[in-house]
């Protein structure tokens, strides 16, 4: 991707270099400069199937999909975005994706204070990278973290959201139970 730019309503528009040539403008249909490289990847396929049919790459037919896609579900998803309030739900559960999910966001509302809620995914992936996530997510002015979701796992000694929680350094963050979640955001952030 070449020429990499912030349109209005926060989407990108960007150039698509392929080994035989450019595609100009293209407009993501989704929020999120990550979604570029995905984009670069998917165009990448698309290529190489099209080279291995003998045909030449559709890229009026590329671009078009690319500003019609709207996405996955949890993935950037928009629920609410007005002036006073966005909420924006992403499935990020490495701290590379958080990071990278939290950059895209600051990027399109650069005046916004930025609260997350994060409830860690898996004891064997809070252990592994607690610090990682902890560097990611003091990104934001308010943390609100919840305790480990377990799927798949049983609970590992020692290993708790606290260990995220503690090298934390945003302005504020609160550690609570998923059950005190609604009356928390209730109380101290809906208004704000």
């Amino acid at each position: 991707a070449e020429n990499i730019r912030l349109a209005e309503g926060g989407h990108y528009l960007y150039d698509i270099v392929t080994p035989d040539g450019r595609i100009e403008d293209c407009r993501l249909g989704i929020l999120g400069k990550v979604h570029i490289e995905n984009s670069i990847a998917a165009v990448a396929m698309i290529w190489c199937a099209a080279k291995m049919g003998g045909k030449d790459l559709d890229s009026a037919a590329v671009a078009k999909a690319l500003e019609e896609f709207a996405g996955v579900k949890r993935r950037m998803e928009v629920y609410i975005n007005t002036p006073k309030q966005v909420y924006i739900d992403d499935y990020a559960h490495h701290p590379n994706e958080i990071s990278a999910a939290l950059s895209s966001i600051k990027n399109k509302y650069p005046d916004h204070r930025y609260t997350a809620i994060f409830q860690p995914h898996l004891y064997t992936r809070t252990r592994d990278f607690a610090s990682e996530f902890a560097e990611a997510l003091s990104m934001v002015d308010r943390l609100i973290l919840l305790d480990i979701y377990p799927a798949r796992e049983l609970p590992i000694p020692g290993v708790t959201s606290q260990i995220i929680f503690d090298d934390v350094t945003a302005p504020e963050k609160v550690l609570i139970s998923k059950e005190e979640l609604l009356e928390y955001v209730e109380e101290t952030c809906l208004g704000q």
